[in-house]
């Protein structure tokens, strides 16, 4: 049973994002934490689309499908919610 977590943060806020890198069976994941590096959202990267609409960034799939794309494993980057 796939789980994703979510807590609604602010709009036009800044947000810190890391792609987690899965092992065996384990997917790769993403998470979403604020200012206070508190976990926002954490879903998995492969199925990113169905959190984007939580986030408030319906429109902007593709822009957000390639972010995670180039993101590497590991490496904290900021990230403003629009």
């Amino acid at each position: 049973m796939e789980e994703d977590i979510f807590v609604s943060p602010p709009a036009g806020s800044d947000m810190f994002i890391i792609k987690v890198k899965g092992k065996a069976k384990i997917p790769d994941y993403i998470q979403l934490r604020d200012q206070n590096m508190v976990l926002v959202a954490y879903f998995r990267a492969d199925r990113p689309l169905k959190i984007l609409k939580k986030l408030g960034l319906e429109g902007k799939e593709e822009s957000f499908l390639q972010l995670i794309a180039d993101l590497p494993f590991g490496k904290l980057q900021k990230f403003t919610l629009a």
